[in-house]
């Protein structure tokens, strides 16, 4: 279980320290979409999220969108953040992380997302760096309710065996 802790753990995307990862050899972010880069409810791209992403292309990441959601809901992040998206991508299922493995340098990937279950779990089988952020907000659909139910208990487990806490960030 200790090597499906995530390699950094931050509050939110914007405290996380792009810098040390570029100095780290990453060139290139795949972010979940909902609870990690906008709550649930959001429907339009924060002009701080917009910022952000700016910012990023500037340090010279290539950043990405791998999310469990419809098209749909990513289409409004593809035009306005002028990015590629991964959309139905049934995580933590391999398949989809795979197709990443095999365009780019796992290597040089980070993958940030606020599951354990879909986004740790997913990306670390994988064998890609991978940034947990605290979840955004509490009101969840029914089916990430169900994942955060089995994360309980590996959070549970985690914090017996001294391996991972929730609120204690790290690098």
């Amino acid at each position: 279980m200790n090597k499906l802790k995530p390699d950094m753990y931050k509050r939110d995307i914007y405290s996380i320290n792009y810098t040390k990862l570029k100095e780290n050899g990453i060139k290139y972010l795949f972010f979940d979409l909902d609870n990690t880069i906008i709550s649930y409810s959001e429907k339009d791209v924060p002009n701080k999220v917009i910022d952000l992403f700016n910012n990023l292309k500037k340090m010279g990441f290539k950043c990405f969108i791998f999310s469990n959601s419809h098209y749909d809901r990513l289409k409004p992040f593809k035009e306005k953040l002028n990015i590629d998206i991964y959309y139905g991508s049934m995580k933590p299922l391999k398949k989809n992380y795979k197709k990443i493995i095999n365009m780019y340098d796992k290597n040089k990937c980070a993958f940030i997302g606020d599951q354990f279950m879909t986004d740790v779990i997913g990306a670390k089988r994988n064998g890609l760096y991978v940034i947990l952020v605290d979840k955004i907000e509490d009101n969840e659909p029914i089916y990430t309710k169900f994942w955060r139910f089995f994360e309980k208990f590996i959070l549970k487990y985690y914090k017996k065996k001294n391996i991972f806490e929730k609120r204690k960030y790290y690098e």
